[in-house]
């Protein structure tokens, strides 16, 4: 390590020069952790964490101004960058593409760190196949008022779903509230089937786990149950990978767990210092992952059997929009999640009565991407609150528009 111009710290990591820019900025102010102690926790942890991205393209999700504001999403590799930083074309659904950064070594993943990418978000394709994915992905994510109980049981569900039907499932914490499992698979399928698959698995899960998992698509009608997230697998979807630091105040992991001691487990157990010690004693529990490659024709054959998935439908205004059949108000449209909370504040604050009558499932959240960061959605489904005490939608708490100033390029 040697110190550099403007504060900088240069790293010598497998022979490559790596260069630490403004090693001390604070990026997790409440455990006291800086840019540099991001990059030293990477490093430590690298033999789990390049088994989670090796030779896999990567949205950079960058957090330049630190976790109290939003992160920017950039597919597009820097056009400064070393020479031994590897990329990839994707082609999008939209008809776009990007190069995107592909990490295959520890020097590579201090680089993105230093770029501001506190979790790393890569797609579950491998560089040399980028039509065909090596990875299925179970995202089970919980409804607000549903206990970790009630994610593991849907978890147990979703593993036996998996062996069933010829796969591993492997999980970890989501370094949310919710659990991710992945299976390898072989490449022998597109984007497609692959979604076709897992949003099969979802439904299986669905109707061996009754009230407790869901796969429907539409969140007002989902109630306090666990979604299981299948379209985490169409083809422009990252998820955070394996040892990826969260940004949460309290700095949590997302980490990979036995199937033994997933029920014990709470995701706020690990964090960057738990989980630096718990690397050390026990290395990787998924270790073994890239041994597991199974196929996708046993739930492919169940797609059949189950027949076609209920379509949501769409509304009368002859541009296929979907119409819901919950009574749903919008509250805010923020750039922010705080400013849209506090506009929620505002709307409780006017309508206590209402209030009272909400279940935990009934205010929904929505973060909603955008083209390069995401902005905040808030809605209320008024399902318990007899329709004669419903309040009229109101002039939105905050309108914020987050396509102003955008243009739009001609097709």
């Amino acid at each position: 390590m040697s110190p550099a111009k403007d504060n900088a710290t240069v790293l010598e990591i497998g022979g490559r020069e790596v260069r630490i820019s403004n090693p001390d900025k604070v990026v997790f102010p409440e455990p006291g952790l800086t840019k540099f102690d991001l990059v030293q926790y990477y490093l430590a942890v690298a033999d789990g964490a390049l088994r989670g991205v090796d030779r896999r393209p990567m949205v950079l999700k960058r957090f330049v101004k630190g976790i109290s504001q939003e992160a920017f999403f950039q597919k597009r590799a820097p056009e400064k960058r070393p020479e031994w930083i590897e990329t990839a074309t994707l082609h999008y659904a939209s008809g776009n593409s990007a190069e995107e950064v592909v990490v295959t070594h520890a020097a590579a993943l201090a680089w993105v760190v230093n770029l501001g990418c506190i979790d790393l978000n890569p797609h579950p394709v491998r560089a040399d196949d980028l039509d065909h994915p090596d990875e299925l992905r179970v995202d089970l994510d919980p409804m607000p008022g549903v206990d970790w109980s009630q994610i593991v049981d849907v978890a147990m569900v979703a593993r036996e779903v998996l062996t069933d039907h010829g796969l591993v499932g492997w999980p970890k914490t989501s370094g949310s509230r919710g659990i991710h499992i992945s299976a390898r698979i072989e490449r022998r399928w597109d984007f497609r089937q692959v979604r076709h698959a897992a949003e099969t698995l979802a439904r299986e899960v669905e109707l061996r786990a009754p009230g407790l998992a869901t796969a429907r698509w539409w969140k007002e009608e989902r109630g306090e149950s666990v979604f299981v997230d299948f379209n985490q697998n169409a083809k422009d979807r990252t998820v955070a990978s394996a040892y990826s630091i969260r940004p949460l105040p309290d700095a949590r992991v997302s980490t990979p767990l036995d199937w033994s001691e997933v029920r014990d487990s709470r995701p706020e157990r690990f964090t960057v210092a738990t989980v630096l010690e718990r690397f050390a004693e026990r290395g990787d529990p998924a270790a073994g992952i890239d041994e597991t490659v199974g196929r996708l024709d046993r739930l492919l054959a169940l797609a059949e059997q189950l027949g076609p998935a209920e379509k949501a439908p769409s509304g009368g205004d002859g541009l296929g929009r979907r119409q819901s059949s919950m009574p749903l108000i919008e509250i805010a449209r923020a750039k922010t999640k705080p400013e849209a909370l506090e506009g929620l504040e505002r709307w409780k604050a006017r309508h206590a009565d209402v209030v009272a009558l909400l279940q935990p499932a009934d205010v929904l959240v929505d973060g909603m991407r955008g083209s390069s960061s995401l902005w905040y959605r808030i809605r209320v489904n008024l399902q318990h609150v007899p329709e004669a005490q419903r309040p009229a939608q109101e002039p939105l708490e905050i309108d914020y528009d987050p396509w102003a100033g955008k243009e739009w390029t001609r097709s």
